[in-house]
């Protein structure tokens, strides 16, 4: 998520050309295809774990198709996700672009026929055999743009979950011991504050906020709950008892101090700085942050899962979508492939990403290891719960314009869920 989310803006656009062989299999039915480019997008930062192993699969794309230009473009999630439509319906439409998975992104796009069919790609090239049941429901969307069953329409090289990142060094500083249930948390949280440190790193103007409530949510929350909001199996009632403690409890830790409501105008890269910087002891956010954390924090941090929940933020990874009107289909499904190989998948891994198909004995790291032993534990319970803006198109804005009030205290809970059950109603469709 970012889901939502949201995600690391990429700082730094670069075009990566060389010389390159048109390797395809399989036809492409899009016009204007030259064989000679493949022009791809995404929006992983060049010190993230996804955007380390992407580098390196454009290098062995280059190894293996001599004669053909990989141009690369980097563009910032928040680009991606407010003007996906428009592009996709002009000329100017990538080959290969990573995408938000979900209802109210990937599915709605599949829906609108703006997304390459990948059925036969994924089990010509096995693809759908290296992913499991959890993370590929994010691949498949129905005719309602309802994932979960259906056509292939993306494909993750990893997964991602969300987690308590935390200083070690200040926790120690301030005597401090790392919490292992929510009463513990809480406890720290009310130190640090004593101290006169906000204990939370938060961005109110992009999806940390939200995550933060969901998650409280989510501890309250079973995974009937889960296939309701998400996938419309039954009825949503936001004022319920999970939703109400999650909005009550958000605004609460606002008035404690555990987040600042100068927040609300911060954006995510904001966030991840002022942990990267000591600013705040605690983030709680998606495991798209670790490679970044890993090489840039000066500091000893760990990470433990949300205490005293089943359920967190969690998913396969962005997609890889092929547009409808990609000029060199073929290509794309190529280095799709490259990223689903072990290679580049063991690479992702020992960067600190959570690879779908790596050799567990290749990974050397103790973070990584520690990482992936994590999601393994999510993925054993079935605690992966997907993120709060997927169910329905325009939610991730009502979403952060909500939470933003909460900051702020220009709403109060019962009214902000009243707004989220107002929008959610009017688009979540019927089947």
């Amino acid at each position: 998520m970012l889901t939502a989310q949201k995600r690391v803006v990429a700082t730094a656009a670069a075009v990566l050309s060389g010389a390159l062989l048109l390797a395809s299999c399989g036809g492409s039915d899009s016009s204007g295809s030259d064989g000679k480019t493949l022009k791809l997008w995404h929006y992983e930062g060049p010190d993230s774990a996804m955007g380390a192993a992407w580098n390196e699969a454009i290098k062995e794309f280059e190894k293996t198709h001599p004669g053909v230009t990989v141009k690369f473009e980097s563009k910032g999630f928040e680009q991606i996700q407010k003007t996906a439509q428009m592009v996709l319906n002009s000329g100017d439409a990538p080959d290969l672009m990573e995408y938000n998975k979900g209802n109210a992104t990937a599915g709605l796009l599949s829906k609108q026929g703006l997304l390459t069919d990948l059925t036969t790609e994924a089990t010509d090239r096995g693809w759908d055999k290296k992913l499991s049941a959890g993370v590929r429901t994010t691949s498949q969307y129905d005719a309602n743009g309802v994932m979960g069953s259906g056509k292939w329409y993306g494909i993750p090289n990893y997964a991602e979950y969300t987690m308590v990142f935390y200083n070690k060094d200040l926790f120690k500083e301030h005597g401090i011991t790392e919490p292992t249930t929510l009463d513990e948390l809480t406890t720290a949280m009310d130190k640090f504050v004593a101290e006169g440190i906000t204990p939370l790193a938060n961005a109110g103007s992009e999806y940390p906020a939200q995550q933060y409530l969901y998650q409280l949510a989510l501890s309250k929350a079973d995974r009937s709950w889960v296939d309701s909001y998400e996938l419309y199996k039954g009825k949503t009632d936001f004022h319920d008892a999970a939703w109400t403690y999650g909005a009550e409890t958000f605004a609460d830790w606002v008035k404690k101090g555990y987040i600042s409501e100068k927040s609300s105008g911060l954006k995510a890269e904001a966030a991840g700085v002022d942990f990267i910087q000591g600013k705040n002891p605690i983030l709680f956010s998606g495991s798209w942050w670790y490679g970044r954390f890993k090489s840039d924090a000066k500091f000893d941090w760990g990470t433990f899962l949300w205490p005293d929940s089943n359920l967190t933020l969690g998913s396969g990874g962005n997609l890889w979508v092929v547009p409808k009107g990609a000029k060199n289909k073929d290509l794309a499904y190529d280095f799709i492939d490259i990223t689903m190989s072990k290679k580049i998948q063991n690479l992702l891994g020992n960067k600190g990403g959570v690879p779908v198909a790596a050799d567990p004995a290749a990974i050397t790291d103790p973070q990584a290891k520690s990482l992936i032993a994590n999601f393994n534990t999510l993925a054993d319970r079935d605690g992966l719960a997907f993120y709060p803006d997927w169910p329905v198109p325009g939610f991730y804005d009502v979403l952060v314009s909500g939470t933003q009030k909460l900051i702020t205290d220009s709403e109060k809970p019962d009214a902000y869920l009243s707004a989220l059950q107002e929008a959610y109603d009017k688009d979540v469709p019927t089947k």
